[in-house]
């Protein structure tokens, strides 16, 4: 009998991660090793964790993010998968996200310093900051009233001048607009 791989009870305090949502296949022929008090069933394997959940993002403790698929699953209930190798450590003092906007979708998400991709451009904040800043994009995304100060001729091309701005810049959000002014 094969013993079932199972990682320290506090192994995932104070992380961040993003999984990559997967189809409900993905776990067939494996046992539930974990249920937590709020409902989500946790199956471990040596190369990482299946979560099974109807709710995403902070978590007592950490931050989880779930990476939808294309296209996204109509099911309440989500299955995601990330590798041991992308659990970040979390804290609210250090400066440890970044943020990344997808023009196309008019979305915009945190990153973990520690994630492969990072491309050391985007200015790292802390997880106050990156609220703030995650707040004020996407209000540049939805909104459209702020651009009435404003002469341009694409407000999509304004909208993306403001944003990279607040990602790859310590200026104030007034400070980028005065620019673009």
């Amino acid at each position: 009998m094969t013993k079932q791989f199972r990682p320290s009870p506090n192994a995932f305090k104070n992380t961040f991660c993003v999984f990559d949502e997967l189809p409900l296949t993905a776990i067939e022929g494996l046992s539930v090793q974990y249920e937590s008090k709020a409902g989500s069933w946790y199956y471990y394997t040596k190369q990482g964790m299946y979560r099974l959940s109807n709710h995403w993002g902070r978590l007592a403790n950490s931050k989880w993010r779930l990476e939808p698929m294309e296209p996204e699953s109509p099911t309440k209930y989500k299955l995601g998968f990330a590798l041991w190798t992308s659990f970040y450590p979390d804290n609210a003092t250090d400066k440890l996200y970044y943020l990344q906007a997808n023009f196309e979708k008019k979305t915009v998400n945190y990153q973990h310093k520690n994630n492969p991709t990072y491309d050391q451009k985007a200015v790292l904040r802390t997880s106050f900051e990156t609220a703030k800043r995650i707040k004020q994009v996407r209000n540049l995304f939805e909104l459209t009233s702020w651009a009435k100060y404003f002469e341009y001729d694409d407000i999509d091309d304004l909208r993306m001048k403001i944003i990279n701005g607040l990602i790859y810049t310590d200026k104030s959000l007034e400070e980028i607009k005065r620019e673009q002014l």
